[in-house]
């Protein structure tokens, strides 16, 4: 019951990570402009995420422009968006195996060892995934963190970290620990004993005395 109970709230996990990393990659605020120096008084607020960026405006007003080209992004920024697709794509994966194999599932079959080890294989396919998000937005955190202490970079282009990079980021980990908890589900085989049971030895063979008259 415990093991069916830790299948459970891992595949919840899971879930919630899976779509924290959704968003997380949808969401153009991975950076947004750092408010320091001559910059702390502005009206437009600059955001970059994967996929686009954005100007919001102190009327209220946003506007964002999708990116025009694909080799014209740098190398790490395409690297992060491959990561995040391929984390997102191996975890939903890693998430429909694990549900074959978890004791409240008809799927599989109804041999209890075979689901056991079926739902192990899904949750270290999560582990993959959400590792491979991790890696992305500290590799996106490590460029974002080098540039703002960079001083060769203009005061007004300076980025600092945006929400949309701490979704990902809770939303990997959440993915992580939930396979986790999946992958360490399975159950251990049974030992059997090299010796006999007691109640075995001590009834020896069936008596073959014979009464002599």
């Amino acid at each position: 019951m415990a093991n069916s109970g830790i299948q459970l709230l891992g595949f919840f996990l899971s879930l919630i990570g899976i779509v924290g990393l959704i968003i997380g990659t949808i969401l153009p605020q991975w950076k947004m402009s750092a408010y320091i120096g001559d910059n702390i008084i502005t009206a437009v607020a600059m955001y970059q995420g994967l996929w686009m960026s954005c100007a919001f405006q102190s009327t209220g007003q946003l506007q964002c422009k999708i990116y025009d080209s694909i080799l014209q992004l740098d190398s790490s920024l395409q690297a992060t968006r491959a990561l995040m697709i391929v984390g997102i794509i191996v975890s939903i994966a890693g998430l429909g195996v694990a549900c074959m194999g978890m004791k409240c599932t008809t799927c599989a079959g109804s041999d209890k060892l075979r689901k056991s080890r079926i739902a192990m294989t899904g949750g270290i396919i999560l582990l993959v995934g959400g590792l491979c998000a991790i890696v992305a937005c500290s590799w996106f955190a490590h460029n974002v963190i080098r540039a703002f202490y960079n001083p060769y970079t203009p005061v007004n282009t300076k980025f600092e970290f945006g929400a949309a990079i701490f979704i990902a980021w809770g939303g990997s980990l959440l993915d992580v620990l939930g396979g986790a908890m999946l992958a360490a589900s399975c159950p251990r085989k049974k030992q059997v004993s090299k010796y006999p049971s007691m109640a075995g030895s001590r009834s020896g063979p069936p008596s073959s005395t014979k009464e002599y008259v």
